[in-house]
């Protein structure tokens, strides 16, 4: 039963920066990966359609034997995850941003949280932000427009970097000092991110976090593998395998990536 995998899904490629986190702390657990591109992003849905579209993701990655579900992106947890763990029989890891670290190390008082609409409108999102952010200013910005770019490999076009410019700057002139990164698919844009914004402002994501989590909750429940041998993992996608293929071409020894109709 150990030796089952760990099921992550997302809306599309953003996720794999989560499974990257999980596979340097736990390398030798097997993993199955939902790309759901086809329906990206789900930021820009209603709660119903995200809960139905993480339901789906579910249901194909328990047929398939996972353990254990990690639920790769923002806008499904803040929405969905409640629901999940509410109806099925398996741990079910989630992702919020990381506004207690930004709020407990930011001097300024100011921090910026940059998402999709469907995670800054949510009730988990609002009282994450009251728990653990009071005496903080929180600058919310929607990244509309990002996700979708993300997935078309247009990381560093000048489209993305204009876009990202126009939501730094109301940020930036409110003086923040921490940027929080609200959704999976964000911390491949770290290298623009940076060229972009002074150098005092710190960028942080919940990566490792998640992954820890992860560690934490196979162990509690007896789930962690016992084995001494490199995990094996399978990617599956609903559009177009290359976009995933380079995002994961340096793990390409312990990964199989498959188009599947989801």
């Amino acid at each position: 039963m150990n030796k089952r995998p760990i099921g992550i899904f997302d809306s599309g490629v953003g996720g794999t920066s989560i499974w990257k986190e999980i596979n340097v702390l736990l390398p030798n657990e097997d993993s199955i990966y939902l790309a759901d591109s086809k329906n990206a992003p789900y930021g820009e849905k209603s709660k119903d359609e995200i809960i139905q579209l993480s339901i789906k993701n579910t249901e194909l990655l328990l047929a398939k034997g996972c353990k254990l579900i990690v639920v790769a992106c923002n806008t499904a947890t803040t929405n969905a995850i409640d629901y999940l763990r509410g109806h099925y029989n398996v741990p079910f890891i989630g992702i919020e941003p990381a506004i207690k670290p930004a709020a407990l190390q930011s001097r300024s008082k100011t921090v910026g949280v940059l998402a999709t609409k469907g995670t800054l409108s949510s009730s988990l999102f609002h009282s994450t932000s009251e728990n653990h952010a009071q005496g903080i200013r929180i600058i919310e910005q929607i990244g509309k427009g990002l996700v979708s770019l993300i997935e078309e490999g247009k990381i560093n076009s000048n489209t993305t970097k204009e876009l990202l410019i126009t939501y730094l700057d109301p940020m930036l002139a409110e003086g923040i000092d921490y940027l929080v990164l609200g959704c999976t698919h964000y911390p491949y844009l770290i290298p623009v991110l940076e060229d972009l914004l002074p150098a005092h402002v710190k960028i942080i994501d919940s990566g490792e976090a998640v992954a820890r989590q992860t560690k934490a909750i196979l162990e509690r429940n007896k789930l962690i593998t016992s084995s001494k041998e490199k995990g094996k993992h399978q990617f599956i996608t609903n559009t177009d395998v290359r976009v995933l293929k380079s995002f994961l071409k340096n793990n390409s020894s312990s990964v199989k990536i498959t188009y599947q109709d989801f």
